[in-house]
C-alpha cells in the first residue's frame, strides 16, 4: 500500500496559528508601563507572584488585576475589558474566588433602572491589599539577585546557529 495525498479539494482545512498572547498589563498604580524595577539596569524586570492556597484557590496577577479593576470601575465588564478578557471569563474568576473564601470577595448588584454595580467586599479589599503587599515584598527580596543576573547578561545575545 502506498500513501496518496488527498486532492486539494478534499484536503482538511488547517487552522491559522494563534497569535502570541500579549504581555500582562502593568498591575501597579505607582509604576508606569515599562518602569524599571529595583536593581534593573535600564530595563524592566517583572516578578509574578502566584499563591496557591488550596486546590481551587490560586491568587496571582490576573485575579489581583481583576479585583483592582472592579475596585476602580465598579463594573465586572469594565474591569474585564481593561484586561482584555470577556465578561464571562471575568465572572468565572470572580465566582471561583467567591466560592473559595469564607465570605465573597466581590458583591454584585443586578442591573435594572438604576443599573447594576460591583464592588469589593471588605474581605476582597483586604485580600487585594495583602496580595499587593506580598508582591512588593517579593520584588524587594529578589532585587539583589535580579541585579546580579542582569550583570551576568551580555549586552547583545550571541547569534544562534
Amino acid at each position: 500500500s502506498t500513501f496518496r495525498r488527498r486532492p486539494a479539494a478534499l484536503a482538511m482545512p488547517t487552522r491559522a496559528p494563534r497569535p502570541p498572547r500579549p504581555a500582562p498589563p502593568v498591575r501597579r498604580d505607582d509604576a508606569p508601563a515599562g518602569a524599571a524595577r529595583p536593581g534593573a539596569r535600564g530595563a524592566s524586570t517583572n516578578v509574578y507572584l502566584r499563591i496557591h492556597l488550596g486546590p481551587e484557590v490560586a491568587l496571582g496577577p490576573g485575579k489581583a488585576d481583576l479585583l483592582q479593576g472592579i475596585a476602580d470601575t465598579g463594573s465586572i465588564a469594565a474591569a474585564g475589558r481593561r484586561l482584555g478578557m470577556s465578561y464571562k471569563r471575568a465572572w468565572v474568576l470572580i465566582d471561583t474566588m467567591n466560592a473559595c473564601f469564607r465570605t465573597p470577595l466581590v458583591a454584585a448588584a443586578k442591573g435594572g433602572k438604576a443599573g447594576g454595580g460591583t464592588a469589593l467586599t471588605p474581605l476582597g479589599a483586604r485580600v487585594l491589599q495583602a496580595y499587593r503587599r506580598m508582591q512588593d515584598d517579593a520584588e524587594r527580596a529578589v532585587a539583589p539577585d535580579i541585579a546580579a543576573l542582569r550583570r551576568s547578561l551580555l549586552r547583545k545575545p550571541r547569534p544562534i546557529g
